[in-house]
């Protein structure tokens, strides 16, 4: 058999895996994905945590790179980024392919053995 180089996930994925492992972010995400750009107060009274929590899960959100923040007038709007998620899709797609080819050679030696 050749000997194969695996490309490593890109660098930072990560974080973006770390950021939606929490179940509260990645509701926050969900609401964020189907309604646009939507103020602190409206996510607040979809989640079971304080707006100093939903604050804080956002800006961990914001450095995985998954949301953003707008400011409108005096307020600040939050919107899902799809950039790192499709990423993060992309990451897993190719571990999937990396362990299909694994499954399909070691199927293929224990034919040959």
């Amino acid at each position: 058999m050749s000997q194969r180089t695996e490309t490593p996930p890109p660098t930072g994925m990560a974080a973006v895996f770390a950021a939606l492992g929490d179940e509260t972010r990645l509701r926050l995400v969900a609401v964020l994905c189907v309604g646009g750009a939507v103020s602190i107060a409206q996510l607040t009274a979809t989640a079971d945590v304080t707006r100093q929590a939903v604050t804080r899960h956002l800006q961990v959100l914001a450095d995985a790179g998954l949301v953003r923040d707008v400011k409108v007038g005096r307020e600040r709007l939050w919107q899902f980024e799809p950039g790192q998620l499709d990423e993060a899709r992309r990451s897993l797609a190719l571990i999937a392919q990396q362990w299909d080819d694994a499954l399909a050679r070691l199927k293929l030696a224990v034919e040959k053995g």
